[in-house]
């Protein structure tokens, strides 16, 4: 796929795709007392697994998704649970900053077209991550606002009609097929940008460019 006109809006997905998502970093750290080298990658898969369920119902504050996720994980593993654990996760969040690639190619783009987030985030945690991404976005919308979490359809509903648009008025960005990509495609978001940084492999079925970093976008607008 070539995406062959201006959209009128960039949409981007944050943790993952712009931000440096630390979440397993975070669980190798934290379970390293509990959970064997050799069994980590495994245990960190788990994980990012139950991240996925719980995001799935209905809407609930970002920290319940983190503890279910860690108590779930630990429950699997047979090891013990430690809500310092969640906490220390969910306190790191707002402090992560983004990929190295991002700020420089979101700058070729920021005054041209109208950046957008759509963040699986709560409105305390996000505005510090926005900050240090280094380039002015137009509007950053949360599932707190949405009531939902992506995968869902209903955070791309509440930004589209947020901004009285229709879904071919946007470009979707994200490294997350399951996230981000299949849904953006299933509202009718018919431009999307799959930003490879190997967290999922592609499904050319959903029908995006595919770019390796954040570097590649302003080439696929004709900037």
């Amino acid at each position: 796929m070539t995406i062959t006109f201006r959209p009128k809006y960039i949409s981007f997905d944050c943790y993952g795709t712009l931000i440096y998502f630390q979440m397993a970093p975070m669980a190798r750290k934290l379970f390293a007392d509990r959970v064997a080298p050799e069994h980590m990658d495994a245990f960190c898969k788990d994980f990012s697994s139950y991240r996925l369920d719980e995001v799935l119902g209905d809407w609930k504050p970002y920290y319940e998704i983190v503890y279910n996720s860690v108590l779930r994980t630990a429950n699997r593993w047979k090891v013990p649970f430690r809500e310092s654990d969640v906490a220390e996760i969910y306190a790191a969040v707002p402090t992560w900053g983004p990929h190295p690639d991002v700020t420089a190619g979101l700058a070729k783009i920021a005054d041209k077209i109208p950046l957008v987030i759509l963040s699986n985030a709560m409105d305390t945690q996000i505005p510090s991550n926005v900050t240090n991404l280094g380039v002015p976005f137009y509007r950053v919308y949360t599932a707190q606002q949405a009531k939902a979490y992506k995968p869902r359809l209903r955070p791309f509903e509440y930004m589209i009609q947020s901004l009285d648009a229709k879904p071919e008025d946007f470009l979707h960005v994200s490294s997350s097929m399951r996230y981000d990509i299949m849904s953006a495609n299933d509202i009718g978001i018919k431009d999307k940008a799959f930003v490879n940084r190997g967290h999922e492999p592609g499904t050319p079925f959903y029908n995006y460019a595919e770019i390796s970093d954040i570097g590649g976008l302003a080439g696929l607008v004709g900037l």
